[in-house]
């Protein structure tokens, strides 16, 4: 067996499903009035550069750095390098749940994806001292309070994005 061989049966890679992931992550940020966009291919330090929808609020951009699990059966685990630290405001983790792929589960283990938002001082301080690699667990007791909706409130409050709502007294028009 070639070594190419041994290593692509050891290692899968899906770069649409890391992709999608980035994309999935816009998309939720765009559902909650935050305008985020796609930065270069291989940019260092993050993938998305969200803004706030009025051109006229002066509020620092917000930095958001994907990274993604395809694996239902995963450790719940990513990595974030130490190089890239100060580079994003935020890690989203997202677990695409696409099914099983380590065990012998009977089970195909397609679910939903799910989302957490991790603000940069958070990995820092719960990124494993002994992982030359950067790796950060979410299997950890109050991991909920970033997770989906909840996350991307972090991002919207940090862009001083208040949720979206119809104004008081206002009339509807056929155009609403």
């Amino acid at each position: 067996m070639r070594i190419d061989e041994a290593r692509d049966k050891k290692y899968l890679r899906f770069p649409a499903l890391s992709l999608g992931a980035e994309f999935l992550v816009q998309g939720y940020l765009m559902r909650r009035n935050v305008l985020a966009y796609k930065a270069p291919p291989n940019n260092e330090g993050y993938d998305l550069i969200c803004i706030h929808p009025d051109p006229r609020k002066n509020v620092k951009p917000v930095r958001v750095q994907v990274k993604s699990r395809y694996q239902t059966d995963c450790d719940r685990s990513i990595i974030v390098p130490r190089k890239n630290f100060g580079a994003f405001d935020f890690v989203v983790a997202v677990f695409l749940n696409v099914g099983c792929f380590f065990g012998k589960s009977r089970l195909s283990g397609e679910e939903g994806p799910e989302f957490f938002t991790l603000p940069a001082a958070w990995v820092e301080q719960h990124r494993s001292k002994t992982s030359s690699w950067g790796k950060v667990s979410l299997r950890r007791p109050g991991i909920e309070r970033f997770k989906n909706e909840k996350g991307f409130e972090q991002i919207a409050d940090a862009l001083e994005i208040a949720y979206p709502a119809r104004s008081r007294g206002r009339t509807t028009s056929a155009s609403d």
